[in-house]
């Protein structure tokens, strides 16, 4: 499905924080009128998300795909997520509040493992309606998902196993006290969160994310 659709044009901007000191970067990919944030899982950088933005932009979004602040470059080339897990959903909030500000009718995000935790946490501190959807890959979705606004999405493969275990005990668990309205699909295999694109699953995973922040 990817390779059937023609890259659209990607930038990259630079987002002013709030404290009016920090900014941070991000990819910027098509002219839609609603937005979509994309926030990489912790050995992942912006740039990772290319494939699936270019498809999203395609149905229509303002895609942005960001940079965590403590972001850091190792010498084979790969990332490294190493700012707090506050300064991460600070970001997420601000990539958030600059679509509002060039007029999006809505923004949702998408969050992978370490990002996803970061989108959790940004909803649960958004103002009301700041987040539209929001999708959780391979991620509890942050520390407060009783806090979790609009539509959510959870999403883990059913083997997937961290240093301390599986992970799909805890994603239930935040899932059962995330409000309504929600929904959790397991897939089958163990990859874990953006590594599930690479997979047999990968057709099903993408397809499952564009139904949800596209259905009305």
């Amino acid at each position: 499905m990817l390779l059937a659709l023609p890259a659209t044009a990607q930038q990259t901007i630079t987002i002013s924080l709030p404290d009016g000191h920090s900014s941070i970067q991000a990819d910027i990919y098509g002219s839609g009128d609603r937005g979509l944030v994309l926030a990489h899982g912790g050995r992942f950088g912006k740039e990772s998300w290319a494939p699936q933005a270019n498809l999203f932009a395609q149905k229509g979004f303002t895609v942005l795909a960001v940079q965590f602040r403590g972001d850091k470059k190792n010498p084979d080339g790969s990332t490294s997520a190493e700012g707090p897990d506050e300064d991460n959903a600070a970001d997420v909030l601000a990539a958030v509040q600059y679509l509002h500000s060039k007029g999006m009718r809505n923004v949702s995000a998408i969050g992978a493992s370490l990002g996803g935790d970061a989108v959790g946490d940004a909803d649960a501190q958004s103002n009301p309606g700041e987040f539209d959807r929001v999708v959780f890959l391979g991620s509890e979705g942050g520390s407060h998902p009783e806090k979790l606004t609009g539509r959510k999405l959870f999403l883990v493969s059913r083997d997937d196993t961290s240093g301390d275990g599986p992970r799909l005990p805890g994603i239930q668990a935040h899932f059962a006290h995330a409000p309504q309205p929600k929904k959790l699909v397991i897939v089958n295999g163990s990859a874990h969160a953006q590594y599930l694109f690479g997979t047999d699953e990968g057709p099903r995973v993408l397809n499952e994310i564009v139904k949800f922040i596209t259905q009305q």
